[in-house]
């Protein structure tokens, strides 16, 4: 099996290597956003460069009845194209020293710097989801072309964010899509919903909670007082994985010891209008 990863070159002790390993799942998982409400489809493996990406247009029901001889729409892509699974990473490095004095005192090896790289990863994977990347002609959750777009009322008066996620769900229910829905919005939206909700004496995002099943999230991704609306499911999206994120050493340089966070990742959008985008004025 190639070690295209470098582990068996890498100067770390199996224990340290371990450590190494579990700071960074610990803290992609902490961080990232976008899998929390997306399927994944995959890892698929290292070596997949490219993924079919198919796009589906319009809904129809199926049938129902005693001896199966209803004719019925078949579901099939619209569009079919193949893209390329763009590499996320970010470089790191362990000093030489470092290793020698927790060694010869006995003391855990400083991961700090993978922490960092492993964090800068996930906010680049969910910046790609949310925003895709225009250069390489990815679309994401915010600029996916066919999209449904509404227009952000003021959410500090109360019950406007309600009221904008009401509309979001009607919206995409007259698309066909009936959920479960989930939301992600800025930080600043998100901070405020968490006001009593007229004289419920209940707040406003536990009332939003309710219509959003799949979750309500904030992430520091989004650019401005923006949200976004989805209804979830691989029918309607999924993150195709080639590799999951993980660690793989470069080599020696000038005795320190130069490590790269890296994953493949491509968000698939198979019905655009699955999505509403709330205060997206492009």
């Amino acid at each position: 099996m190639s070690d295209f990863l470098g582990h068996h070159e890498n100067p770390l002790r199996p224990e340290e290597w371990q450590r190494l390993n579990e700071t960074v799942i610990q803290v992609a998982r902490r961080t990232l956003i976008g899998r929390r409400f997306i399927d994944l489809y995959g890892p698929l493996g290292p070596g997949v460069q490219t993924v079919p990406h198919d796009q589906f247009v319009g809904v129809d029901k199926g049938a129902v009845d005693l001896v199966g001889e209803v004719e019925t729409t078949n579901v099939f892509a619209d569009r079919r194209t193949f893209k390329t699974v763009p590499l996320v990473y970010k470089d790191f490095l362990l000093h030489w020293r470092d290793i020698e004095a927790a060694r010869t005192h006995n003391m855990p090896l400083d991961v700090s710097a993978a922490a960092g790289a492993a964090a800068f990863c996930a906010m680049r994977e969910d910046e790609l989801i949310f925003y895709g990347e225009e250069k390489l002609g990815y679309e994401g959750l915010m600029t996916a072309e066919g999209r449904t777009r509404m227009p952000l009322y003021d959410w500090s008066e109360p019950g406007n964010g309600f009221r904008n996620v009401v509309e979001a769900t009607e919206r995409l229910n007259a698309n066909g899509h009936f959920g479960p829905y989930a939301m992600v919005c800025s930080p600043r939206l998100y901070a405020m919903l968490h006001r009593i909700f007229e004289k419920t004496g209940v707040l406003e995002i536990q009332t939003i909670r309710e219509l959003l099943v799949d979750g309500i999230y904030q992430s520091n991704r989004l650019r401005g007082d923006i949200a976004v609306v989805i209804s979830t499911g691989r029918e309607n999206l999924d993150l195709a994985v080639a590799m999951d994120m993980a660690v793989a050493y470069l080599g020696a340089e000038r005795m320190n010891h130069p490590f790269r966070v890296i994953e493949s990742v491509l968000l698939r959008i198979k019905h655009p209008d699955a999505i509403c985008t709330i205060g997206d004025a492009r």
